[in-house]
């Protein structure tokens, strides 16, 4: 049971990021994401891929970190690059690259030194980093805080099917040290309990949001309504309207315009003839040139 509860949070912390790098690529703005959340979950990725790497564990939990820090750096390249950061794309891809390169180096750079220490049988490090990489990904939450207060409570840019993926995440992990044989991992279980709370902090922040400003939102909605049908009655009068001017302007053009009725002479109008005394002289004006 451990194990499968293990690999379902490690698919989990796979591929949480999709869905919010496809809403980023969709909306083409970052509004309400934090640059700093996601640079540190990138961050966290390095610790992460050395804690499970060094230990020689099973293949899909050294994946999972490589995969969270491919994505989280994507994620944060988005949002450097769409508003409102709005950063130009050479800048971005000198960033991105030149972090990229940072981590392959301190990645390298830890796993070399601490692979012959640890099959020595002093674990010690390996705990060190792996409650860095913890810290760092719990501390990525907490930006978004900052800007629920900006606005009242309101989740704005974050995808919250990211947000379920991720918590599943944290879940299925605990639930995995939960049924495990052994030694209790309390630090773990502490760790992505912190994740756990400050993702489900969010959806009750906006799930409040929604409750408290019903009300508003409601009559907001009904004003638009309002003013939708007004404009639409004003368009439907503006269009009859031009169209009997544009009627009167063609029945004025169709007049045969005479100098002088000679004797048992008619006028036509639109086709239809008109009787004129003989002695009379008919002068017609365009009235549309008035």
């Amino acid at each position: 049971a451990s194990n499968i509860l293990g690999t379902i949070g490690t698919v989990c912390w796979c591929v949480q990021l999709i869905p919010q790098i496809f809403f980023n690529w969709k909306r083409k703005d970052c509004t309400g994401v934090p640059w700093i959340m996601m640079y540190l979950w990138a961050v966290s990725g390095v610790p992460f891929i050395v804690y499970f790497t060094v230990p020689r564990s099973n293949i899909p939990l050294m994946v999972q970190p490589v995969l969270f820090t491919f994505f989280a750096v994507i994620t944060w390249a988005q949002v450097l690059y769409y508003p409102p950061v709005n950063i130009p794309t050479k800048r971005v891809i000198l960033y991105v690259g030149f972090t990229v390169l940072i981590f392959i180096g301190v990645i390298l750079g830890c796993i070399l030194p601490l692979t012959p220490i640890y099959n020595r049988g002093i674990h010690w490090p390996m705990t060190i980093v792996g409650v860095i990489a913890s810290v760092l990904l719990a501390a990525g939450l907490i930006p978004p805080y900052f800007e629920l207060a900006k606005r009242g409570g309101e989740v704005v840019g974050i995808n919250f099917l990211f947000l379920s993926v991720d918590s599943l995440g944290a879940l299925f992990s605990i639930l995995a040290l939960v049924f495990q044989k052994g030694d209790f991992d309390l630090m773990g279980c502490i760790l992505y309990a912190i994740v756990l709370v400050l993702e489900l902090g969010i959806f009750f922040s906006h799930v409040l949001w929604m409750i408290r400003t019903r009300k508003k939102r409601k009559l907001a909605l009904q004003q638009k309504d309002n003013e939708f049908d007004e404009s639409s009655g004003h368009t439907d009068d503006d269009c009859k309207s031009n169209l009997s001017q544009t009627a009167f302007s063609s029945e004025i053009r169709n007049i045969s315009i005479t100098d002088q009725v000679p004797n048992d002479k008619e006028i036509s109008i639109i086709g239809k003839p008109i009787a004129t005394d003989s002695q009379s002289n008919f002068h017609v004006t365009d009235l549309t040139s008035v």
